[in-house]
């Protein structure tokens, strides 16, 4: 089974625009598969396993990330 951002957003506790902009800025992981062919990826999905493996790791809430060298 793969989770799309809504089920990653459901999964998380967090809202869908939120999520949605953590992928458009690189925050989410990879995801394990690409809806589409080419240049026409529609949807992607992740594993419930990289989800979790991603809300395990993540920093907490209010956590200064750019202060990391």
């Amino acid at each position: 089974m793969f989770l799309s951002l809504q089920g990653v957003a459901e999964r998380a506790g967090l809202a869908y625009g939120t999520v949605k902009a953590y992928f458009a800025r690189g925050y989410l992981p990879e995801p394990d598969v690409e809806i589409g062919t080419g240049e026409k990826v529609t949807a992607y999905g992740w594993s419930v396993e990289t989800v979790d493996t991603w809300l395990a790791n993540r920093p907490g809430r209010g956590a200064r990330t750019d202060l990391h060298r």
